[in-house]
């Protein structure tokens, strides 16, 4: 028996026990994505129904590739890829880098992380945020930097280090102190910096304090359609470790 125990949160009972369970959480830009666990594909299949029946579409979710089982059941509800993310291992030694050597543009100084000001660090990220917004769009970013009801995407200034120039900042770079391996979360320029190598020093920077504190690896991710983020990645010796795919139900 399925029954709907809140808003958005759906039981699977069977001989009074919970025997799976399904979530919905509508994220800041609007969308509602699910999740399901259960044993066997019959019971989710029916949690499946339940909550396809119970609310509106468009639905989505987040599987991980290398899982067949998961996939193939959102699939079977009639769940379709929308896009893929790969995750990668990055290495912060300068000699596998090639980073040791790479300086910031002529005019443009790294203030390392937790150093900048806030108030031109989050004017920077509204900037950015818009130009994203007017481009791509914020939902093709990454769940960690999807913005929040009151429309900021900046929520710890001091997991940032920004790339200044003159009296402003033009980049920023993301990095969570997730312990052994931080994740760079976010790399950002504004678009009248770009093609500069501003992203690239700020990766540099930051790898290189990561390995000088004993770390040696980060992880982060990019849009398989984000080809300057793929590149800045592959292009320092990150090897992809696996892959995200989100679905979609229209």
């Amino acid at each position: 028996m399925i029954k709907r125990v809140a808003e958005r949160q759906w039981h699977a009972v069977e001989d009074d026990r919970v025997v799976g369970h399904g979530d919905a959480w509508r994220r800041p830009d609007g969308r509602i994505f699910l999740s399901i666990d259960a044993w066997h594909d019959a019971v989710f299949d029916q949690l499946a129904d339940a909550l396809l029946a119970d609310l509106p579409r468009p639905l989505y979710t987040v599987v991980d590739e290398a899982d067949l089982d998961v996939t193939c059941n959102w699939e079977r509800a009639g769940f379709s890829t929308r896009r893929r993310e790969w995750e990668y291992v990055v290495p912060t030694d300068p000699r596998v880098t090639g980073l040791g050597s790479v300086l910031p543009p002529s005019g443009v100084t790294i203030v390392a992380v937790g150093e900048a000001e806030e108030g031109p660090l989050r004017r920077l990220d509204r900037v950015i945020r818009d130009e994203v917004e007017a481009a791509v769009g914020w939902q093709e970013m990454p769940a960690e930097v999807l913005p929040r009801l009151d429309g900021a995407t900046l929520r710890d200034p001091s997991k940032y280090a920004v790339a200044a120039q003159s009296d402003e900042y033009v980049g920023l770079l993301r990095v969570a102190p997730v312990p052994r391996q931080p994740r760079i979360g976010l790399i950002a320029v504004r678009s009248g910096h770009h093609r500069r190598g501003i992203a690239r020093a700020l990766l540099a920077h930051v790898l290189g304090s990561l390995h000088h504190s004993g770390i040696e690896t980060a992880s982060a991710e990019a849009n398989e359609s984000n080809g300057a983020a793929m590149a800045l990645f592959e292009g320092v010796g990150a090897r992809r470790a696996s892959s995200n795919l989100e679905l979609v139900l229209r």
